[in-house]
């Protein structure tokens, strides 16, 4: 079958994900700067799990553009990197309302890191559907950053009780190490024979 209604329904929930977190912040009461200070955290939080989903929308998008067909497993693949995203909203609230407190902040990494390797599970489905010999295998190569984000989110839930300032960088980090523009999947279209 064709990827056009798994890209419609995940594009659908990320956009639903991302109203959902613009939903609960809350309006600042007064007319000063200081009236946005009791906001930073969760306004903060907002961006950073924004940032996330933006992240996770793009790679979604290129990473079907090389993918031919999906299968059952892929679908199943899908839903279950669609529902570790759908706690971000969760954790963004909790993490944002408790000023980084140590726990929520735990638990944010948590759904960041079960989120990674939903997406790394996802791929594999379909690099094991369509061959090592497949565009998507081509383009993911030796996939470093793929194999740096995991690594830095347990650091990062890891130090969550030691220093949770340490592990909202390392959570930043991550961010900004993925929205470093990703070329790879749009060379593997732009080389293929049918492009």
């Amino acid at each position: 079958m064709s990827t056009g209604r798994l890209e419609a329904f995940s594009d659908a929930v990320i956009a639903i994900l991302i109203t959902v977190m613009v939903l609960e912040l809350k309006i600042p009461h007064g007319a000063t700067l200081q009236a946005l200070r009791p906001l930073l955290p969760i306004g903060l939080t907002y961006v950073l799990s924004f940032v996330y989903l933006g992240i996770y929308w793009n790679n979604h998008h290129h990473m079907f553009q090389v993918t031919e067909h999906v299968n059952g497993a892929i679908l199943w693949a899908n839903l279950h990197l669609l529902f570790w995203l759908s706690l971000v909203p969760v954790a963004t609230g909790w993490m944002g309302d408790n000023g980084f407190g140590r726990l929520p902040t735990l638990a944010y990494g948590l759904v960041l890191l079960l989120s990674a390797i939903a997406y790394f599970v996802l791929q594999t489905a379909i690099i094991a559907d369509q061959g090592t010999e497949s565009k998507l295998r081509a383009a993911v190569g030796g996939d470093w950053k793929g194999k740096a984000s995991p690594v830095l989110y347990l650091a990062a839930v890891g130090l969550a009780y030691v220093d949770r300032w340490v592990s909202l960088a390392l959570y930043v980090a991550v961010a900004l190490l993925w929205m470093v523009p990703d070329r790879r999947l749009e060379r593997a279209l732009a080389s293929s024979p049918e492009a």
